[in-house]
């Protein structure tokens, strides 16, 4: 990995854009982190102001893939939609906060030090509870109690990371999993059946099962809208679909209304680690802007559209399948240059983009996902990835051809 990010590696015009386009990524602070020495001290000075104690509580619905390929795209946001209102409703009862945008299948909920370690958990063991008994997806469930930085509606650092990876790739349907430092706030005699995941190693320390324990009692469940990225318009709908699986013309209704056919490239960039985790939280948010800048640069000759960096993921849109490889391939050249290496997936077919109410967009789709399968769970650093479909659009003859499986579902991908 190459040395710091200078300013002078970014074009003059990238902190100067406007908050619509930038999104959750907090330009300010980080041109700020550039203009002075990379030091923990200064890591520590800016980022001070934004720091916050509570729990990071992250979840993660198991057995997706699968579905996909047998429901359509707004089917699907329906049924993950379920879990979600279940996990903000309680979650809010309780004192928690929606944090960033849930418009994948994942929830993230930040709550205060002031709420009890055998309150989150009896809330936690509730919303697991309910999910199961009314949804047709399950979820997995991380938390930890720590200290996080608040920035651009997001937590960040070592700790919100490692929890929300955990809850991510580490746990199963119904299943509840918590650090060690949850652990130590539970009183003597607390009433729950924990045991130790043997399998897991993290900075965080120890992670613990919850197997059993009280649940939540007289506790009216809070506002079940979580932190939508739709419009009003479209959440009604999606809302009202979730009542009416069954009505296909009301399905075609929607698909003809929201859906758009896209060329979808998503790019991971490597991270970076130090031994100051604040400064490696400036240090990965420097590369998270370069992305940025890049994006900005290539973009307009290839006519496609950004979407979103977020952390060390973008993900960009075209219409045309041979623009999108352009791009991705110049993309992986240029921060090659800077020393950055990174893993790209590449997919086709229907996707919902829309406009998030904070600035920026974000996009759902079985594109989406496919393309993080390749590239994020099963690529190299250096690599593209076309899925099988690809071949309908490229040529493929100089790519390698390759075949596994993911999620339990074979898939076939033509790499670069």
């Amino acid at each position: 990995m190459a040395g710091r990010l200078s300013k002078t590696k970014y074009s003059p015009s990238l902190f100067d854009i406007t908050q619509d386009i930038i999104g959750g990524l907090p330009l300010k602070l980080i041109e700020q982190w550039l203009e002075r020495e990379p030091t923990p001290e200064v890591a520590y000075e800016l980022l001070d102001p934004y720091k916050v104690t509570g729990y990071s509580v992250s979840s993660d619905s198991c057995g997706l893939t699968k579905l996909t390929q047998q429901r359509g795209l707004l089917e699907i946001l329906a049924i993950v939609n379920q879990p979600k209102e279940i996990v903000h409703a309680l979650g809010t009862a309780i004192g928690g906060k929606g944090i960033g945008i849930w418009a994948a299948d994942n929830t993230q909920m930040f709550y205060p030090a002031s709420v009890s370690a055998e309150t989150l958990l009896s809330a936690l063991l509730t919303v697991q509870d309910e999910v199961s008994k009314c949804c047709e997806v399950q979820i997995g469930m991380g938390a930890h109690y720590g200290e996080f930085y608040f920035l651009s509606g997001g937590l960040y650092g070592l700790e919100a990371d490692t929890i929300e990876a955990i809850a991510e790739n580490d746990t199963a349907g119904g299943e509840i999993v918590i650090s060690q430092a949850i652990v130590k706030r539970l009183p003597l005699g607390h009433g729950f059946t924990l045991a130790k995941r043997k399998d897991l190693s993290t900075p965080i320390g120890d992670i613990f099962q919850v197997l059993d324990g009280p649940r939540l009692s007289d506790v009216k469940a809070g506002n079940k809208n979580y932190p939508i990225p739709y419009s009003e318009r479209f959440y009604a709908d999606l809302v009202e679909y979730g009542k009416r699986l069954s009505d296909k013309v009301f399905g075609k209704q929607l698909r003809d209304k929201y859906i758009l056919q896209k060329v979808v490239v998503l790019i991971e960039r490597e991270s970076r680690e130090t031994e100051t985790h604040e400064v490696t939280v400036f240090d990965n948010l420097s590369l998270s802007a370069l992305m940025k800048d890049v994006g900005m640069r290539l973009l307009p000759q290839s006519q496609g559209m950004e979407i979103k960096v977020v952390s060390s993921v973008g993900i960009y849109t075209f219409d045309d399948a041979a623009a999108a490889l352009s791009f991705a391939r110049s993309f992986r050249d240029e921060l090659a240059k800077e020393g950055v290496a990174c893993r790209i997936g590449i997919d086709a077919g229907a996707t919902l983009v829309f406009d998030l109410a904070v600035g920026g967009k974000d996009i759902a789709g079985m594109p989406v996902n496919l393309a993080s399968k390749m590239a994020q769970d099963k690529g190299e650093f250096g690599k593209l990835y076309l899925s099988g479909g690809m071949k309908d659009f490229l040529d493929v003859s100089e790519f390698t051809e390759i075949h596994y499986t993911v999620s339990g579902v074979e898939i076939t991908v033509y790499q670069d």
